[in-house]
């Protein structure tokens, strides 16, 4: 199989590289400044081991490419950019005949849980991922993937459940790349669980890393509502004790370079100034769900509509204070 990685950000690049490390054949898919970056450059790819400088296949969208039946498109830019991407993708013919939305599978490596339903609308075969894979991307053509011993946990299954030969020959590769790939069969509970803790993005990306006990109660106060929420709606995440079993041993915070742990997705992309950012599918999500089910979401709203705001204006990343924030949440609530 050829991996197309539409988004070659953090979680793309760093996917992208260590299946090439292990013999696969990868395209990478960017725009800007990143598709000229590694056009012009490669990727330079940073992890626990050390620094490589990976020459791959670089196209800016999907007229630059001509799609083979044996084909796995991984979509992993943002859920805001999703649409985007899957239009443009789903109606590109493979050889042979047939559209991309046909016949080949799409994998949504994203947070949150909606791009997989956006991906549904386009494409027959559609897998969720559910990414634990620490990974940062400030400068253009450089990614840093610092998990140690494995770059990533990332959790596999056909959506919205179910599992499949195509879905388990995905992992076999993904296995042999410094990762592991569990298939499961309830690949959403693991990405419902991920947002829960995706609601401290917010929080991280108007005031920092977080440290201290009034982020982290800011946080508890988020993620009581997203529990709420979904419970109102049926949903039950993987708990955190089966999540800790997953992961443990298997994967830390063990930069190459020393350096300390910057903030996650979020909180980067204020910090290279995008002007968007994910919180309408993150804390949105709950908002969302707590407005379809009656439950208030206060907390989540004012998160979500704060960090809109910070990007919308270019502010940078943690520019506010958690007391700020605190007060912001606690004036609406």
């Amino acid at each position: 199989m050829r991996y197309i990685i539409v988004g070659a950000g953090a979680v793309g690049g760093a996917l992208g590289g260590r299946l090439a490390e292990a013999g696969h054949s990868v395209v990478l898919v960017a725009r800007g400044t990143q598709y000229t970056a590694l056009r012009e450059n490669g990727l330079t790819l940073t992890t626990s081991d050390g620094t490589r400088i990976h020459r791959l296949p670089v196209v800016d969208g999907p007229a630059a490419l001509d799609l083979r039946p044996d084909d796995v498109l991984v979509l992993a830019v943002k859920t805001q950019d999703a649409v985007a991407a899957l239009d443009a993708w789903s109606a590109r013919p493979v050889a042979g005949g047939g559209t991309a939305g046909e016949r080949l599978p799409v994998v949504c490596a994203q947070n949150g849980v909606e791009g997989e339903r956006l991906a549904l609308r386009r494409f027959d075969r559609v897998y969720g991922c559910c990414v634990y894979l620490p990974a940062g991307f400030l400068e253009p053509g450089r990614v840093v993937a610092a998990g140690a011993p494995l770059t990533g946990i990332l959790h596999l299954g056909r959506y919205p459940s179910g599992t499949d030969d195509t879905v388990r020959a995905i992992a076999a590769d993904w296995s042999g790349a410094r990762l592991e790939a569990p298939v499961v069969p309830d690949v959403m509970r693991w990405k419902y669980a991920k947002l829960l803790s995706n609601l401290a993005n917010a929080i991280e990306a108007a005031t920092g890393v977080l440290d201290g006990p009034e982020a982290f109660a800011l946080f508890d106060r988020a993620r009581t509502e997203g529990r709420a929420v979904l419970a109102a709606a049926g949903v039950d995440p993987v708990g955190s004790a089966e999540q800790a079993t997953a992961r443990d041993g298997k994967i830390r915070f063990d930069p190459y370079d020393g350096s300390r742990r910057t903030g996650g997705s979020s909180w980067q992309s204020l910090t290279r100034g995008t002007g968007t950012i994910e919180a309408d599918y993150l804390n949105g999500e709950i908002a969302l769900l707590g407005r379809l089910h009656g439950i208030p979401t206060p907390v989540n709203d004012v998160l979500r509509r704060t960090v809109n705001t910070l990007a919308r204006e270019r502010r940078a990343a943690g520019s506010m204070t958690v007391a700020e924030l605190t007060a912001l949440v606690d004036a609406e609530s």
